[in-house]
C-alpha cells in the first residue's frame, strides 16, 4: 500500500476556494444523486464503526461466559453474528451506491465541461492560438480533465468517507477507553511527525524525478522528430552518449525519490504494530486491575488497527484534489478567455436583381452576393459584393512597441491580382491576417467594398473570402469531405470540377477508394504537394470572390505548377485575389506587385515596370538578392 507521502507532490492551485465554488456549481445540478451519495457515505462509515464495536457484546456477553460451558445456548451468538454479518453488508452496499453514483455524475460534469471547453475554445481569437501552443491546449483535455475526474470520482467521497471514520472510530476509542485513547495520540503524534519528515524529502526527490522526466521525454521527442537529421550527419553515437547522461539523472532522482517513499510505510507499518503491542500490553494490565473487561479491548484493539489507514487515506485523497484543483484552474484559466468580440452589423447575404434592376435579399445561393446594411432609420441598403479592398495608412503590431506594418496604404480593385513579396517578417501574411479580421488594427481603416471592415460581421467577411495557406491542413476524412470542407453543401460535381481546376483529379482517381480514400493524420498518406492541391480545390468548390493565396504552390513542384497555372487562371478569373509568394515566377502576371521591407511598401508596379526601375525587386528577380 502506497502511504501518504509516497505519491508524487501536488500541483498547488491559487485559489481553492474560488475553483471548488465553480465546480460546485456544475456539481449541483446533480443533487438529488448527491445527497444520496451522502447518505451512502454515512451508512458506510457508520457501518464500519457500528461492527468493530459489535465485537465487545459478542465477546463479553457470550463468549467469555460460554468458556468451560458443556452446553452453552448458542441462539442469541447466531444473533448477534447475523447483525454483525447485516451491518457489514449494510455498509459494502453504501459504499457501492456511492462510488456507482458518483461516478455517474463526474462522468455527466466532465461532460458538459468538456463540451463548454471546446465551444469556447471555438469562440477564441487566432491570437490566443498564436500565443499558446498545442500540447498546452491539449493538456487541459488530457490531464487537467482525467485528474478532474478523479477526484470527483473518487477523491472527494474517499476523503469524506475516511473523515467520518476516523472521526467515528476516535469518537468510539474515548467512549470505551479515554485512557488508552490518550497512549493512541501520543503515538499517532509520532507517526504524524516521521512521516511528514520522510514524506518531505521524498516529495522533494519526486519534484526532481518530474523535471528530469520532462528532459527525457523532450529529448526523446526531438530525436525521433529529427532522425533523418540524426543518420545523415551520423550523429547516433553522440546522441545516445547525451540521452544517457540525462538518463542517469533521471535514475539517481527516481532511485531517491523511490527510496524514501519505499521505506515510509514499513516504518509507519512498525510504528502502527509498536502502537497495537503497547495498547494491548496497556489494556492486559488494566484488565487484570479490573479496570477494562475484555470485550472493550478487543474492540480497543481493532480500532487501533483501522485508525491509520483513513487518516493514510486523507493524506493521500488530499494530494490528489490539490493536483486536481490545480488542473480545473487551467480549465476555467481557458474558459475565461474573452471569446472573439464581434460588433459588425453589416450581413452578407444572397442577393438577386428584381424586374426593376435593384438588389434584393434572395433565401438561396444565385451566384450573387450582396453587403445588409441597416441604417440608422431602420431601412436596409444592400450593395453587391465586389471585392474591392482598399488599406489607408494601417499601422498595426501583434505586441505592444513593435511595428509589424507601418503606415500600409494599398488597394485591389474588383478582380485584380495583387501580390507581395519580400522577405520573411515584412509582414506579408499580416495584411491576409488583418482581412480575415483575424486581428483589428489600431490605427488606420481597411475597407471592402467601400465599408469598413470592422463595422462588417465576421462570419459574413470571412464568408467572402478563401485561405489557401502554406500550412496546409487536412481533416480526418474523405478526400470529397476534406474538399468539401470550403462549402458544405456542394455536390459531388461541384467537388471534382473543383479538383479537375486545381489539377488534383488525377492524382484522386489514383488513390486506392478515389475520392472517398480516407485522410488520416493530417494527410499522412499523400505528399506535400498532393496536399496542398486538395487544399487549393477546398479553396476553388467555395467559390469566393476574394481569393489569398499564402504560398499556395510552395510545395508544388515547377511542372506541376506549369500545369495547374491555367486552372488557378481560371480560378482567379473575376476575383480580387491577394498572393504571397518567395517564388516570383509565380507573381509576374499580377495587375500590382508591393514589395515589401520591415513593414513599408518600398516599390510597387507591375512586373516589367519593377523591373525596368532596376530597385529591390529586380534585384530578387535577378538573383542578386535571396528572399529569406
Amino acid at each position: 500500500m502506497a502511504g501518504p507521502f509516497s505519491r508524487r507532490p501536488a500541483a498547488k492551485p491559487k485559489d481553492v476556494g474560488k475553483t471548488l465554488k465553480r465546480i460546485m456549481k456544475y456539481l449541483l445540478a446533480y443533487r438529488l444523486q448527491l445527497a444520496a451519495v451522502a447518505v451512502s457515505i454515512i451508512v458506510s462509515a457508520a457501518a464500519n464503526v457500528a461492527g468493530t464495536y459489535f465485537l465487545k457484546p459478542i465477546i463479553n456477553q457470550y463468549i467469555v461466559p460460554y468458556i468451560g460451558s458443556n452446553n452453552p445456548d448458542m441462539t442469541g451468538f447466531a444473533s448477534m453474528i447475523g447483525m454483525l454479518a447485516a451491518i457489514y453488508a449494510l455498509g459494502v452496499a453504501g459504499t457501492y451506491a456511492y462510488n456507482r453514483l458518483m461516478l455517474n455524475i463526474s462522468t455527466g460534469t466532465l461532460y458538459k465541461l468538456r463540451t463548454e471547453l471546446f465551444a469556447h475554445m471555438e469562440s477564441l481569437p487566432i491570437k490566443y492560438f498564436d500565443t499558446h501552443t498545442h500540447g498546452e491546449l491539449m493538456s487541459r483535455y488530457t490531464n487537467d480533465i482525467d485528474t478532474l475526474r478523479e477526484m470527483i470520482s473518487h477523491g472527494i467521497p474517499n476523503l469524506f468517507s475516511s473523515a467520518l471514520t476516523v472521526t467515528g472510530i476516535f469518537a468510539m476509542m474515548v467512549v470505551l477507553s479515554p485512557v488508552l485513547t490518550v497512549l493512541v495520540v501520543f503515538v499517532l503524534i509520532l507517526i504524524l511527525f516521521v512521516m511528514n519528515k520522510i514524506g518531505g524529502l521524498s516529495a522533494k526527490f519526486f519534484r526532481n524525478q518530474q523535471k528530469e522526466i520532462g528532459r527525457v521525454n523532450g529529448y526523446i521527442e526531438e530525436m525521433i522528430e529529427g532522425q533523418k537529421v540524426v543518420k545523415v550527419f551520423s550523429r547516433e553515437q553522440i546522441v545516445k552518449s547525451d540521452f544517457d547522461k540525462i538518463n542517469d539523472e533521471l535514475f539517481h532522482a527516481a532511485a531517491n525519490a523511490h527510496t524514501f517513499a519505499g521505506i515510509l510505510m514499513p516504518i509507519i507499518g512498525n510504528l502502527s504494530y509498536m502502537l497495537y503491542s503497547l495498547t494491548a500490553a496497556v489494556g492486559a494490565i488494566m484488565s487484570i486491575n479490573g479496570y477494562i473487561d475484555i470485550g472493550t479491548i478487543a474492540s480497543f484493539l481493532q480500532y487501533t488497527r483501522t485508525f491509520t489507514q483513513p487518516l493514510n487515506q486523507i493524506s493521500q485523497q488530499m494530494s490528489s484534489i490539490l493536483t486536481a484543483l490545480a488542473g480545473a484552474e487551467r480549465i476555467f484559466e481557458v474558459l475565461d478567455e474573452k471569446p472573439e468580440v464581434d460588433e459588425g452589423i453589416v450581413e452578407l447575404v444572397y442577393a438577386r436583381k428584381n424586374d426593376r434592376g435593384e438588389l434584393e435579399e434572395a433565401e438561396g445561393y444565385t451566384g450573387m452576393w450582396a453587403w445588409r446594411q441597416p441604417q440608422k432609420d431602420g431601412s436596409v441598403i444592400y450593395s453587391e459584393l465586389k471585392g474591392d479592398v482598399r488599406f489607408e495608412d494601417v499601422t498595426f503590431g501583434y505586441e505592444e512597441n513593435k511595428i509589424v506594418l507601418d503606415g500600409i496604404s494599398l488597394y485591389a480593385k474588383p478582380g485584380q491580382k495583387i501580390a507581395f513579396v519580400g522577405s520573411t517578417g515584412a509582414g506579408k501574411t499580416t495584411i491576409t491576417n488583418l482581412i480575415n479580421r483575424f486581428y483589428d488594427v489600431p490605427d488606420g481603416k481597411i475597407r471592402y467594398d467601400e465599408i469598413n471592415i470592422n463595422k462588417i460581421r465576421k462570419a459574413g467577411l470571412r464568408r467572402s473570402l478563401s485561405m489557401v495557406l502554406q500550412d496546409t491542413h487536412l481533416f480526418t476524412g474523405t478526400v470529397m469531405e476534406n474538399i468539401r470542407y470550403g462549402k458544405l453543401d456542394a455536390t459531388d460535381e461541384e467537388v471534382i470540377n473543383a479538383a479537375k481546376l486545381a489539377n488534383a483529379h488525377s492524382f484522386i482517381m489514383h488513390l486506392p477508394q478515389g475520392y472517398n480514400t480516407m485522410l488520416t493524420s493530417d494527410g499522412a498518406n499523400l505528399s506535400q504537394g498532393q496536399r496542398q492541391l486538395i487544399a487549393i480545390a477546398r479553396a476553388a468548390v467555395a467559390n469566393p470572390p476574394v481569393l489569398i493565396l499564402d504560398e499556395a504552390t510552395s510545395s508544388i513542384d515547377t511542372r506541376t505548377e506549369a500545369l495547374i497555372e491555367k486552372g488557378m487562371d481560371t480560378l482567379m478569373e473575376g476575383r480580387t485575389v491577394f498572393v504571397i509568394a518567395h517564388r516570383l515566377s509565380t507573381v509576374r502576371n499580377s495587375n500590382a506587385i508591393m514589395v515589401l521591407e520591415n513593414g513599408r511598401i518600398i516599390e510597387r508596379g507591375d512586373h516589367e515596370d519593377l523591373i525596368a526601375k532596376g530597385g529591390k525587386y529586380y534585384q530578387l528577380y535577378t538573383g542578386m538578392f535571396e528572399l529569406s
